[in-house]
This record gives C-alpha cells, sequence and structure tokens, in this order.
C-alpha cells in the first residue's frame, strides 16, 4: 500500500471508522456490489474479520446487504453516508448534552463541588500550577478565568493573537464587561488585526503595544496563564503555557503593567 493510499485511509477514518471499516468500504465503492471473500481479498483484511466488519458497516448505514446468494453487499454512495454521519453525530451530541443538563438537576454536581472547594482547600498554594499543552487547554484556562473575574482582566497578546483572542473569548469577555469587569488589551495593533481590536474595543479598552512580543492573562490579580512559546514560530498542538494561582505573583504581574499601561497609546 502507498503512502498516498495510508493517508486517504486516514482521512476516511474521519467517517468514524477504524482501519479495517475504512479498507472493506473503500473497497466496496471502488466494486460498487461485491461478496464479503472478495472484498477481504481486495482490502487485504483477514477473512475471519470481514463478516464482522461489513456487519457493523451495515448497521452504520455505510453498506446494504444484497438478498440472495452468495451474499452480496452494495455500497451506499459517499454522499449519503455522509449526511447519515452528521445525523448521527448530531443525535449523540444531543444526547449528551442532555445527560449533562440533567445532571445540574440532581445531587452529583453540588457533592462534586463540595469535594473540589474541600480539595483545593488542603492544596498548597505553590502547588496551583499547571501545564496547558496545546493552544485549544490554554484558551479554555483563560475561558474559565475570564467567566469567573470580577473586578479585572489584563490580556496581553501578539499581532496574530488579537483576532484569536476576538474569536475565541470574545464572548465571555463581553459578558465579563456586563459584569462590571474592567478588561484592559494590548497587543501590536496593525492593519492585519484591526477589525479583531475594534471588536474588542466595543466593551475594553485596547492599546497598541509595539517592541515587546508577550503572551499572558491576569485576573483580579490572583490568577496567571502566560504563553511560553512564539506563536509565529508553532503549532498550536505544540503550543505551551503555564497557569499560575499566585496571587503574589500575579499582583506583581499587575503592577508592572500597570506602569506600562500608562505609556501605551489607545486603539484609534
Amino acid at each position: 500500500m502507498t503512502i498516498v493510499q495510508k493517508e486517504f485511509l486516514k482521512k476516511i477514518k474521519d467517517f468514524g471508522l477504524n482501519s479495517y471499516e475504512a479498507k472493506i468500504w473503500t473497497a466496496l465503492l471502488s466494486r460498487g456490489v461485491s461478496t464479503a471473500g472478495e472484498l477481504s481479498d481486495i482490502a487485504n483484511v483477514p477473512r475471519s474479520r470481514s463478516y464482522d466488519v461489513l456487519e457493523s458497516l451495515e448497521k452504520k448505514g455505510f453498506i446494504i446487504m444484497k438478498i440472495g446468494k452468495p451474499i452480496k453487499y452494495i455500497a451506499v454512495s459517499p454522499e449519503e453516508v455522509l449526511e447519515r454521519v452528521k445525523k448521527i453525530v448530531k443525535q449523540d451530541a444531543e444526547k449528551q448534552i442532555e445527560t449533562l443538563d440533567e445532571l445540574k438537576k440532581t445531587d452529583i454536581l453540588d457533592e462534586l463541588k463540595l469535594l473540589h472547594t474541600k480539595g483545593v482547600d488542603l492544596v498548597d498554594p505553590t502547588d496551583l500550577t499547571g501545564a496547558l499543552k496545546g493552544r485549544s487547554n490554554a484558551y479554555n484556562q483563560l475561558d474559565t478565568m475570564i467567566k469567573a473575574a470580577e473586578e479585572e482582566i489584563i490580556l496581553v497578546t501578539t499581532e496574530a493573537g488579537l483576532p484569536r483572542k476576538a474569536d475565541a473569548l470574545g464572548r465571555s469577555l463581553k459578558k465579563a464587561s456586563e459584569r462590571g469587569v474592567k478588561i484592559m488589551i494590548a497587543a501590536p495593533l496593525t492593519a492585519k488585526n484591526k477589525d479583531a481590536a475594534a471588536s474588542l474595543s466595543q466593551f475594553a479598552e485596547v492599546k497598541n503595544l509595539q517592541h515587546v512580543s508577550a503572551r499572558f492573562c491576569v485576573a483580579d490579580a490572583k490568577e496567571v496563564v502566560f504563553m511560553l512559546m512564539d506563536d509565529t514560530s508553532v503549532h498550536p498542538s505544540y503550543d505551551v503555557g503555564v497557569w499560575l494561582n499566585a496571587p503574589f505573583f500575579a499582583q506583581a504581574l499587575t503592577q508592572l503593567f500597570s506602569l506600562a499601561w500608562k505609556e501605551l497609546k489607545a486603539k484609534n
């Protein structure tokens, strides 16, 4: 099997198929109608597994079993399969959301919150740190901090980071502003991010930060997230950040930022 074929099969797995299912289904697509034995040979899948795989594909709606002997299988068109997969994913997601919403009405959530509160009270403050691997995890933590903020949010980012923050955190930042939280954002303001700056300026004070490359957030002078990598040279999956629940450090960083903030020019 060539590298191109392997890469193709990897993409096919996005349909929710395992390796054998992807091989059998693509083999059947190439034939239109075929027997289990023929598909096993074409796809290089053990015959002992081919019937189980075909049964699984039939349940998922990828193929249809033809009536008659020998038993043959008919491929469903990829367009139709895609619609079926989308429908299943949507149904599963809706069921999961319903389950999670139901949990809110039970005592389980309150018990979990109580466990967490007691657990945090027992933790040494120096232990309340964590590595954030991947940009999505960093943004999840930033979102949590923003939602919990009561007084002030400081956000320093890069030219490319400003539009990302507007997209990923804009809604939470707006709600924080509506709660009365003061929001200060500093980043290099250019033509590339003027739309993001304009959007954020509706509920935050945005200033132009030139000649300094930094990526961090401070919430209520208590919690800090700072990123360790240059976002222009690292893939989002390999981005790394650190979260600290350290008021002493957060207050110091807030004070240093306040000194620089006074010298920055506001967005025009």
